[in-house]
């Protein structure tokens, strides 16, 4: 977890996954990050600092997200910026234990149909942030300016994925969901959880999609060769086709 760095770092986090998925391990990848670095005469603090914090979030990924190694080939297929973006966002919350909580917070909001549950101003991130107690029972205590940056850093992440629209706006709406990183979610929904991950698909509840939306999102997966619907003891259920994720190595979908 970085107070400073909560943004997605489109483009960097892109290339240091195809540099991986050319080389393979990550000294190899250390050693051109920072060569291209120097050459490009970058500070060597700011490109640590990147490094670090991107491939900690690429290390620390959960199976249930795809291997670093095949996630350039996903990107490809990524129809825009924002589909990138959505993808990577994934892999953010599954390292960033502070994002994790504040997007957590932000679900159950939207759950319980609460006012203006996606109101990301700085006042009510700071409210998020003030009930939050550590294993240690230490509290989120940091100075003003560390905070207002956070918090800055998180919106940018909002607008990326679709939430907020513009610099200035502070209220969010649920973002649509391009195909890839639907299915992206779909794979982390069903792969991080039980078997009755279709009444809380987290992924689906990460990109904040409200229930009544769920529907029309699993339909759209079952129309690509990655997902199927299947009758189960007389009642349909929605799996993967093939092995989660197996849809990202085979080609794509249709």
């Amino acid at each position: 977890m970085d107070l400073t760095m909560c943004g997605l770092l489109i483009e960097r986090a892109e290339e240091l996954a195809r540099l991986y998925a050319e080389y393979g391990n990550w000294n190899d990848v250390k050693d051109v990050w920072f060569d291209e670095r120097r050459s490009n005469r970058s500070t060597r603090g700011s490109a640590q600092k990147i490094y670090r914090v991107l491939t900690a979030r690429f290390k620390n990924a959960p199976g249930a997200l795809p291997n670093p190694s095949i996630l350039p080939s996903i990107l490809d297929t990524c129809q825009t910026t924002r589909d990138k973006a959505q993808v990577l966002y994934l892999y953010l919350i599954a390292d960033d234990s502070l994002v994790q909580y504040v997007v957590h917070e932000y679900v159950a909001r939207m759950a319980e149909g609460s006012p203006e549950s996606l109101d990301f101003s700085n006042e009510t991130l700071r409210d998020l942030l003030g009930h939050l107690e550590y294993a240690d029972g230490g509290s989120f205590d940091y100075a003003d300016s560390t905070v207002d940056r956070w918090c800055e850093g998180f919106r940018s992440v909002m607008r990326d994925i679709g939430v907020l629209d513009g610099q200035r706006s502070v209220a969010g709406t649920p973002p649509s969901i391009g195909d890839i990183p639907l299915l992206v979610a779909m794979d982390y929904s069903y792969e991080d959880s039980d078997n009755g991950w279709l009444t809380a698909p987290r992924g689906l509840l990460y990109l904040f999609q409200p229930e009544d939306r769920w529907e029309e999102q699993f339909d759209r997966a079952a129309k690509t060769d990655a997902w199927e619907y299947l009758d189960v003891r007389g009642g349909l259920t929605l799996r993967p086709s093939g092995d989660p994720g197996s849809w990202a190595t085979d080609g794509g979908t249709r």
